[in-house]
């Protein structure tokens, strides 16, 4: 029969070692992925500046007659 051994095998350390080398390399959770990293299209939608244009806006107060 085999005996009880309380002490760890040396191919339970590397067992273990091995595991905890390869969790933290090959490790796929990343949570920055699943955070909001900023504003979205609502609070754009909500907080939208008038764009500047090109051509002043005289009001219709210019009308070409032809």
């Amino acid at each position: 029969m085999a005996k009880n051994r309380k002490n760890p095998t040396i191919g339970k350390a590397v067992a273990e070692v091995w595991l905890a080398v390869t969790s933290q390399l090959f490790d796929s959770y990343h949570p920055e992925r699943h955070y909001m990293r900023g504003p979205g299209p609502k609070w754009h939608a909500k907080h939208a500046q008038p764009r500047l244009t090109a051509e002043p806006d005289l009001g219709g107060a210019l009308k070409i007659a032809a």
